[in-house]
């Protein structure tokens, strides 16, 4: 895709500090990192979101993640790291590139994601949920 910076890094047409690549996906450092070492993962392939892709490079996709937070810890030695993806605008997605978030985490920084903690368990909701997967 033309107006896809992911793709014109896959591409060779943006520079990127590159940390992993195979034939399907490709790693490199997030050049807005939440912090130190925050890397993506993206297909090499342009999908716009994680149920775009097939589910083979979907996989592909998450070794890599893998392989990327293996190196992190080793590398960075982080407190923890987070793994996150995002489909959409109202999840955060911000390029329309399906990828991966390895972002190492320390226990004093301002990086936040927060779900509510006095949501509850909705029993229909996972019965339509079940229907669908």
């Amino acid at each position: 895709m033309s107006d896809c910076v992911f793709c014109e890094i896959v591409a060779g047409e943006q520079s990127a500090h590159h940390l992993y690549e195979d034939d399907r996906t490709l790693a490199f450092l997030d050049t807005a990192p939440a912090t130190e070492g925050h890397a993506l993962v993206v297909p090499k392939t342009h999908h716009e979101t994680l149920t775009d892709m097939p589910g083979d490079l979907a996989s592909a996709v998450f070794w890599t993640a893998q392989r990327v937070a293996r190196g992190v810890e080793d590398a960075i030695e982080p407190d923890g790291v987070s793994v996150v993806q995002s489909n959409g605008a109202a999840a955060g997605q911000e390029i329309a590139h399906a990828h991966v978030h390895v972002v190492p985490r320390y226990e004093d920084d301002d990086v936040t994601l927060a779900w509510p903690d006095d949501a509850e368990v909705d029993a229909e909701t996972a019965r339509r949920l079940r229907e669908h997967v």
